[in-house]
């Protein structure tokens, strides 16, 4: 599954637009008096009628931010499905940790996996083109040129599970319930740039644009809301809040249901026999199996003994060693457990140890750049990762819009453009990479004594203790927190480092929900996260970079910002072609990795998957999904054999 990429508001600036303001002005001392300026206003006023009365409607099945949009209006199936696919079957998975809730959207406790899955969104997107979208409880949608408003027409036959019709007011409904009970980030956002909802008809809906703000992913944003149950939440509103956990998971329209869970254990999944949606060409091949289950487990150890013995049947490997060594046993050589490792085609995730920009010993860009040099990089992949993964310098990591040597061109008249905000040695220089390491030791004593004099620049000297001080006494402290087993061998090391150099720093794992909540709130040192990325870039740079959700965006672990940044994100978000998106887009990658907020690890590239042999998935599968849960099927005489050889109950 993709991830749902979150929205944010934008806001006027960036490169120079015109001065309405200036124009005005002219404008006025040319016309000299009040009755020429009344009548060229109430001219200007009609003209302006006229263009947008004559202005073209345009009417589709689909939508792409920059118009590419593969699949005509009467596709049968997306390409990468096998609209043959048999159904039936179960596929089961494990997840780690606890939950309490199935409210995905509430503020505390931690929602059990796939809980956002039942809602389904007026459209969905395609899984081998960027960010375009298709009909889905939408069959059609319409909006002028300048996408000053958008019209959905629903599907009449659409409907939620338990019946009842979708509507234009469960639309407005849902959109204004995330509004008002939402995370903030969100909330914010989002009413800046969409200030009225309307219902037009029974299955008409519309939605404005703000005036002065780009349209870049504001027909994506509306498009992408999760449509709820009007009638349900009004039931019992005081107790169906969409802030608050809950384990009712509410009324949606999707292709699966909840069918049963034990706290912390287990939850089920189950086909709706009646989803309304199985004729529809977005989901032809489509949600195949009849129940989704997902285990829990308290670590992975436990997790990979669950899946040797066959307690859950498909896994997504995330560990290198795990991959490397513990795929050795009876399953394995009797042929019952396939290993695939399958193209991953999205942007690497821009993940890495992050640094808490809010904490004062991470003001001084010395500090941090010391604490990157603290990480062998080229001795964790030898030696604890089986030299499995690859080095990420870029927050767009292998695409095209990764930035590369000196600026040129565009992109330089943009970095330009900043002025004195800008750190003038990112126009002289190639852009931060991360630094390489000796493989053979996890101490590079070069990078250490390059940090260790970083430090004393900053003024953290060493004292007789061998601790580093400020000149208030204070050691530099860092605590590492994480909920993960798995990050212990890698973090323990990096830990070390510090202490070696004199940093008062700590390595603390704490369980899952007090891990979630100190997230939340930021209230952490450093944590292995990072930041959503994307091959078109938009209004979600809002919630990850932007200086005013900064403060208390969950999307944005560090709180970078920056009035270097800002214009930058105006630019991209206002960009009307590929090339003027790219320029910007590598300007932002120039800019954030300068700022050394994050320290750089890993990525991968592929899928590692393990599954026992009763699983297929179309022979060539969509570059930008896996597509596990929705793509895949079983093999029922696979399934069968297996059992009858008695690897499964």
């Amino acid at each position: 599954m993709q991830a749902r990429k979150p929205a944010e508001y934008q806001y006027h600036g960036g490169y120079p637009l015109k001065n309405r303001s200036s124009a005005r002005a002219r404008s006025v001392a040319v016309a000299g008096t009040v009755p020429v300026l009344a009548l060229s206003a109430l001219l200007v006023f009609a003209f302006a009628t006229l263009l947008r009365a004559e202005e073209k409607i345009i009417r589709s099945h689909a939508f792409s931010e920059l118009g590419l949009v593969k699949y005509g209006p009467d596709f049968a199936h997306f390409d990468y499905v096998n609209p043959d696919a048999p159904r039936g079957g179960e596929l089961s998975y494990s997840a780690q940790g606890t939950f309490d809730s199935f409210n995905p959207y509430a503020k505390q406790g931690r929602a059990a996996a796939r809980s956002s899955e039942h809602f389904e969104a007026l459209m969905t997107p395609s899984y081998d083109e960027p960010e375009t979208l298709y009909g889905l409880l939408a069959e059609s949608l319409e909006y002028p040129e300048s996408q000053e408003w958008v019209i959905f027409n629903i599907r009449p036959e659409a409907r939620f599970s338990d019946g009842t019709q979708v509507t234009a007011e469960d639309v407005v409904f849902s959109h204004e319930l995330l509004l008002d009970q939402g995370l903030r980030s969100y909330a914010e956002a989002v009413r800046k740039r969409i200030p009225k909802a309307e219902v037009l008809g029974p299955l008409r809906v519309k939605f404005y644009f703000a005036e002065d703000v780009s349209r870049r992913s504001l027909i994506t944003q509306v498009a992408s809301v999760p449509v709820m149950s009007k009638a349900w939440f009004m039931e019992d509103p005081k107790n169906r809040r969409l802030d608050e956990p809950r384990l009712d998971p509410g009324i949606g329209s999707g292709p699966y249901v909840l069918d049963s869970y034990d706290i912390n254990r287990r939850v089920v999944y189950r086909r709706n026999p009646d989803y309304w949606g199985d004729h529809v060409n977005v989901n032809v091949g489509r949600n195949n199996y009849e129940t989704i289950r997902i285990e829990y487990f308290s670590d992975s150890v436990a997790a990979m003994e669950a899946f040797k013995a066959g307690e859950f049947t498909f896994r997504a490997e995330n560990n290198s060693k795990n991959w490397a060594t513990a795929y050795n046993f009876p399953a394995i050589d009797k042929g019952w457990i396939i290993q695939e490792e399958l193209i991953d085609g999205n942007v690497p995730s821009a993940t890495g140890f992050v640094m808490n920009m809010t904490r004062p010993q991470f003001q001084d860009i010395r500090v941090r750049e010391a604490v990157q040099l603290a990480f062998n990089f080229e001795w964790t992949n030898d030696s604890l990762q089986y030299g499995l993964f690859q080095q990420r310098h870029s927050f767009w990591e292998g695409t095209h819009l990764e930035a590369k040597g000196l600026p040129e061109g565009r992109e330089r008249e943009v970095l330009e453009s900043l002025g004195d905000v800008l750190d003038p040695s990112i126009l002289t220089s190639e852009p931060i990479r991360a630094h390489s390491s000796k493989p053979d030791r996890v101490t590079d004593r070069r990078n250490l004594r390059r940090a260790m004099k970083l430090l004393d620049e900053a003024g953290w000297l060493v004292g007789d203790d061998g601790m580093r001080r400020n000149d208030q006494g204070e050691t530099l402290k860092i605590e590492f927190l994480s909920d993960s087993p798995t990050l212990d061998r890698i973090l323990l090391p990096f830990v070390d480092n510090l202490k070696r150099m004199g940093l008062d720093a700590t390595y603390n794992r704490i369980d899952s929900s007090q891990f979630t909540l100190r997230r939340r709130e930021r209230d952490f040192d450093m944590i292995y996260s990072g930041y959503l990325t994307s091959l078109m870039p938009s209004t979600e740079l809002r919630q990850l970079y932007g200086a005013e959700a900064a403060a208390y965006s969950v999307f944005n672990a560090s709180g970078i910002s920056g009035p270097d940044i800002e214009p930058l994100l105006d630019n991209i978000i206002a960009a009307t072609d590929a090339e003027e998106m790219t320029a910007n887009v590598r300007a932002l990658d120039r800019v954030l990795r300068s700022k050394r907020f994050l320290v750089p690890i890993w990525y991968l590239g592929k899928f590692w998957v393990a599954y026992w042999d009763m699983y297929e998935h179309p022979e060539v599968l969509p570059p930008y999904a896996l597509g596990t849960e929705d793509l895949w099927w079983i093999n029922a005489d696979k399934a069968a054999a297996l059992k009858a050889d008695g690897a499964l109950r």
